[in-house]
């Protein structure tokens, strides 16, 4: 068993006989030895790897899809895939195909139907003010009417007054024309009166007596020409209330009618306005200057839907920034303003993580914001902005160009790291210090907000 192993370890054995190689051997196992224990204290900056990719950092600078907002066909294009447009530039010209809308003098014959409307609401107009003048007249008419039927009344009552005076004096007068008579008739008797003056006495009774029925008659008359007048009073007012009704009544239709010419007239003029509004849109333009990069729809007479994109352009004018997923787990270690260093794809880099002020082609960056709810991939989203005050983004880069990020937390010993990794540990809570630069300091000089 002995002769096997000499014979296995040949080399080894003549390294052995050799007291100045092993002397060399032990001394360099040392050296490395050493190095090895002092690498251990070396610093070590925990990071956050992950992937993500180039974007920009306002909504309105990534690509803006283009949409038709009402059906209709193309009927010509004026730019064609990677043309410069500005905003306000034409890009495709569309046409009506609903039926509705399909008269070439939609907007003249709108607008006719809302003058007649107009002129209807004026006839309205002067129909109630004659209706108005009609019933001030009858009003003027019915106190006139009434003054004269009052005056009446009263007259009929005076007359009835002055009857029944001359009722009461005829029937004074009767009693005195029978007393007298009566008076004469006992002195004949006695022979002191004569049959003439007797006679003439019983004359003067009967002359009183038919006075007195005379005047009750006058005093009936009187009365039932009292009662008329009344009568014709209530009448009047009855005659004329009936009419005034009647005109009130017109005008309240009216009015109906008029505001019945004005809603439609509003309605006429809201779909005036409608028409108009969407004779717009048959013209397509550009929302802001940038490059059309995709269109959705081709050919001259193809029909779109409303709300179908028609092309697709990118602005001109960004402010890049990236993208990048994390775990659940790391989101507590992440806050606004945390460096990031980056690796674009395309540009040689060499990356050393945990010593980032050796790694060369990283580009820095700073945690712009951090979404609150996870992504569908299960990861949270963060933007991070350049740091222009540490170094410039390429002007070679574009939207969707693919990034490797390194989120800098704690510096640490390389024996903690190992430690930590062998044990499953993760890094230690960061904190931003307060005197580094905010975000909003970086973003404020990138070369779009100048």
């Amino acid at each position: 068993m002995e002769v096997k192993t000499h014979q296995k370890y040949q080399s080894l054995l003549m390294l052995a006989d050799s007291p100045w190689t092993g002397r060399r051997l032990r001394r360099m196992l040392m050296i490395l030895g050493l190095i090895f224990l002092g690498a251990l204290f070396l610093p070590w900056t925990q990071n956050i790897q992950t992937s993500g990719s180039v974007t920009t950092l306002l909504p309105n600078q990534r690509p803006q899809e283009i949409q038709s907002i009402i059906a209709g066909r193309i009927e010509k294009w004026y730019v064609r895939e990677g043309d410069y447009v500005r905003k306000g530039d034409t890009i495709v010209r569309i046409s009506e195909i609903k039926e509705s809308y399909l008269d070439p003098k939609l907007l003249e014959q709108t607008n006719t139907q809302i003058r007649a409307k107009e002129n209807s609401i004026e006839s309205y107009s002067s129909k109630i003010g004659a209706i108005n003048r009609q019933i001030t007249q009858l009003e003027l008419n019915q106190e006139m009417k009434t003054k004269q039927a009052v005056n009446k009344v009263s007259q009929e009552e005076l007359r009835l007054r002055s009857e029944r005076a001359e009722l009461d004096a005829s029937k004074t007068a009767e009693n005195i024309s029978r007393q007298q008579f009566t008076r004469d008739s006992a002195l004949q008797i006695k022979g002191i009166k004569s049959p003439v003056e007797v006679e003439n006495r019983r004359v003067k009774w009967q002359e009183s007596t038919a006075k007195r029925i005379s005047a009750e008659n006058k005093v009936q008359v009187a009365v039932a020409a009292l009662e008329n007048a009344k009568f014709e009073l209530r009448n009047i007012n009855a005659e004329y209330g009936e009419k005034l009704a009647k005109a009130e009544s017109e005008r309240f239709s009216a009015v109906s009618s008029q505001m019945e010419a004005e809603g439609e007239v509003s309605k006429l003029r809201n779909s005036y306005s409608n028409y108009s509004i969407r004779s717009g849109f048959y013209i397509i333009m550009a929302p802001q200057d940038g490059y059309v990069t995709k269109t959705m729809a081709a050919g001259i007479g193809e029909t779109v839907k409303d709300g179908q994109g028609i092309c697709t352009i990118m602005p001109s004018a960004i402010n890049l920034a990236v993208e990048m997923y994390v775990e659940a787990m790391d989101m507590p270690l992440i806050k606004k303003g945390q460096k990031v260093n980056f690796v674009f794809d395309g540009w040689p880099t060499i990356v050393f993580s945990g010593w980032p002020e050796f790694t060369y082609g990283t580009f820095p960056g700073r945690v712009f914001a951090i979404d609150n709810i996870p992504s569908n991939n299960g990861k949270y989203r963060i933007l991070v902005a350049p740091d222009y005050k540490m170094k410039q983004w390429p002007t070679q880069l574009r939207v969707g160009t693919g990034t490797h990020g390194y989120l800098l937390l704690n510096r640490v010993g390389v024996w903690y790291e190992i430690w930590r990794q062998l044990n499953g540990f993760p890094p230690d809570y960061y904190k931003n210090n307060p005197g580094e630069p905010k975000i909003k300091k970086a973003y404020d000089n990138a070369p779009g907000n100048k």
